[in-house]
């Protein structure tokens, strides 16, 4: 029955922390927040099948990586780049219809990478349909059509 709680009072405490804290879908997940969700999981297992006092002290770990998150969104805002260091910034992959080789080769991307998502969001399937690519700083591509001509 200690699990029972212990589970409910996570679920409940991380639901009321994660509500305070902002609202960002999954799909605009940082690597910053990748990680920050990591470490909330370490923290939390502890508190899910440890001793009595890991609850208490899981819970002050994740309100401080939570305050720290928001605290550094915060400063993201007035110090532009905080959020360049932190997050990094969008890399425009292919100009025109050519691939920028060698922006390609930093971000660790290749054509096949930029050819998939130009198919699954906008149903384009060769480089030279495509006017711009950007690898995003969450990690997507964003792809830009060329106009068509008819």
């Amino acid at each position: 029955m200690d699990a029972v709680f212990r589970a409910l009072t996570v679920y409940l405490v991380l639901m009321v922390i994660f509500r305070l804290s902002g609202k960002r879908s999954f799909g605009e997940i940082t690597p910053f927040d990748f990680v920050l969700l990591l470490i909330f999981s370490e923290a939390l297992q502890s508190a899910l099948v440890d001793q009595n006092d890991s609850l208490t002290g899981s819970f002050i770990v994740i309100v401080t990586l939570v305050t720290a998150n928001i605290g550094l969104s915060l400063l993201k805002q007035p110090f532009p780049r905080i959020e360049v260091l932190i997050e990094g910034v969008p890399i425009i992959v292919v100009e025109d219809g050519k691939p920028l080789y060698d922006r390609m080769k930093r971000a660790r991307i290749d054509e096949g990478d930029i050819l998939a998502a130009a198919r699954e969001t906008q149903g384009i399937d060769r480089m030279d349909q495509i006017r711009s690519a950007v690898l995003e700083r969450s990690g997507g591509i964003s792809i830009m059509p060329k106009e068509s001509s008819g």
